[in-house]
């Protein structure tokens, strides 16, 4: 009888392609950058950045695709192909390019003087042919100063491990710790490293020292069932980024707490589809008794026509007070219908998105974001219950036949009340951060971005934002006299206007200037300077603040 059982499954796995190392390259890797400027240069095909997170293998292949065409590639891109190249083609390791410092039966160099060369680092490596295992040291430091108006300095330290690998040539694996702490500023501490907004050891005032904790780990099951099809199943806890926006993403922007998550992708043909369930924090309640678990359903299908478009529809309901709902864990539904047939209590909201491929070293691509069903308020812009938001981009690489240069430009436009629910426990947020963008409803923002590639080692960007927000207007004892719209924690009242006004309230104006400067002087060892000034002018009081500071960051994986 077990035998039976287990024939279907094993012939599933044998007549799956076999696959190189399918662990998840980290959302934050620098080859998601150089992958996204080939695809928009036409060198490889779509990168699916509205679904970004990317396998090792899945890297290698598009890096494959970029060799095979060096003759279209400047000196720098090169210099790049071949970084990423010595990175990921994991067959290729031998003691003339990879070290590591725990000894194992593979060619892998050893001396303690390559810990400082230009080679790829393993504390520990292990491969055979059904298994594999890297072990790596993360570190990082740094050190921040409030230039304007002046606070004490600001420090950050923290070290950790990444322990990954894939078994039997299909499933993956990756567990990551992190353990830091901070000296200086609280607050400016979360403007260094935005994740310490939503880091619960970070707010324990019981510690003598401000210590803070980062955990991830999954597990990865890929499969190629038949040609041009391929299948994922992801069961875990990382970072996680879905559709559009060169900015932040209107969808999901990352920068909320890490999501614990069950998903699957599926590809075949010109059809993309994802499906994931997923559970996070509520907000951080005074007593933890009130504290709380929200679940998040999303569901998305997207059609991709080579050197056309990509074209999606999409999905997602956030819900809480009961465990996982079978209604929404079936991948084949409608998650609004199903919202509605299950008495309208959750937060659902549907999006509509495309992406360009058809010019060379030119991509356009938009999301229209719609918080519940609108589509019988879409028209009225003056509506209260049209909580709505769209976004455009323009990504223009070697921008003025300059080789190197990209250059971005992106308007964002989001609704008064868009990402907020008549149920607090189930806005569009997670520990105090908005899961979407974070220029939050009621406000718009165009965004001005410019990357340049100077070598292999060095990249320069340059970011300019100028935001626009109508905030609430509240009396001297902070009573709420007039809801604009402006903050997702605060819902249509029974008592507000049916009728609202775009960027109504306390008007606020912001424009912020980044500077960043990127060096890996060798292998893993990044140095990382930012500058950044803060424009933030409240026009109906016509007061205005003017902040700046800067940083400089060490980060280290050996």
């Amino acid at each position: 009888m077990i035998r039976k059982l287990l024939f279907p499954l094993y012939i599933l796995l044998i007549t799956c392609s076999i696959q190189a190392q399918q662990e998840n390259v980290p959302i934050d890797h620098d080859v998601y950058s150089f992958l996204k400027e080939m695809c928009v240069k036409r060198i490889i095909a779509n990168v699916h950045d509205d679904n970004p997170s990317m396998s090792r293998a899945e890297v290698e292949k598009h890096l494959k695709e970029v060799a095979s065409k060096q003759d279209q590639l400047s000196k720098t891109e090169k210099g790049l192909l071949k970084k990423y190249e010595e990175e990921f083609y994991d067959e290729k390791e031998d003691s003339t390019n990879t070290f590591q410092m725990f000894k194992s039966d593979n060619d892998n160099s050893s001396h303690l003087s390559d810990l400082f060369s230009d080679k790829i680092k393993y504390i520990y490596a292990y491969q055979n042919d059904d298994a594999n295992a890297y072990l790596n040291i993360l570190g990082r430091g740094i050190y921040g100063t409030e230039i304007s108006p002046k606070v004490p300095n600001t420090e950050l330290f923290d070290i950790g491990f990444r322990f990954r690998g894939t078994i039997l040539n299909n499933l993956g694996y990756d567990i990551s710790v992190i353990k830091g702490a901070t000296e200086g500023n609280h607050n400016f501490a979360a403007i260094l490293d935005p994740r310490m907004k939503f880091n619960f050891q970070y707010y324990q005032t019981s510690e003598v020292v401000n210590s803070y904790d980062f955990a991830e780990g999954y597990l990865r099951y890929y499969m190629e069932p038949s040609e041009n099809m391929n299948i994922a199943l992801e069961l875990g806890r990382e970072k996680m980024k879905f559709g559009y926006g060169y900015g932040d993403k209107l969808v999901l922007s990352g920068n909320g707490p890490v999501l614990n998550f069950i998903k699957l992708d599926f590809n075949y043909g010109i059809i993309s589809f994802s499906s994931w369930q997923a559970a996070t924090v509520g907000e951080n309640m005074p007593n933890r008794i009130d504290d709380y678990t929200k679940f998040i359903a999303t569901n998305k299908l997207k059609l991709s026509f080579k050197n056309l478009f990509d074209i999606g529809m999409g999905g997602s309901v956030i819900y809480s007070g009961r465990g996982l709902d079978l209604a929404y864990a079936n991948p084949l539904q409608f998650i609004k219908f199903t919202e509605q047939a299950e008495q309208d209590m959750d937060n659902c909201t549907i999006w509509y998105d495309f992406q360009t491929h058809f010019i060379k070293n030119l991509e356009l691509q938009g999301t229209l974001f719609l918080d519940d069903d609108m589509f019988s308020t879409l028209k009225d812009l003056s509506n209260i219950e049209n909580r709505s938001g769209y976004q455009l981009g323009m990504f223009w690489y070697s921008a003025f036949s300059i080789s190197d240069l990209s250059l971005i430009l992106e308007y964002t436009r989001i609704r008064p009340y868009t990402y907020s629910y008549d149920n607090p426990k189930n806005t569009y947020t997670a520990f105090g951060q908005i899961l979407g963008s974070q220029i939050g409803p009621n406000s718009d923002e165009i965004l001005l971005r410019a990357n340049y590639n100077v070598s292999p080692s060095i990249r320069l960007n340059c970011d300019y934002q100028f935001i626009r927000h109508g905030d609430d207007i509240y009396d001297a004892k902070g009573n709420l006299i007039f809801n604009a719209g402006g903050d997702a924690f605060v819902p249509i009242r029974p008592t507000d206007s049916r009728e609202i006004v775009f960027l109504s309230g306390e008007r606020i104006n912001t424009n912020i200037l980044t500077l960043d400067l990127k060096y890996e002087p060798i292998r893993k060892v990044f140095f990382d300077l930012v500058f950044a000034k803060i424009w933030k002018k409240d026009v109906i009081k016509d007061i205005l603040n003017i902040t700046s500071y800067s940083y400089l960051q060490l980060m280290f994986e050996i």
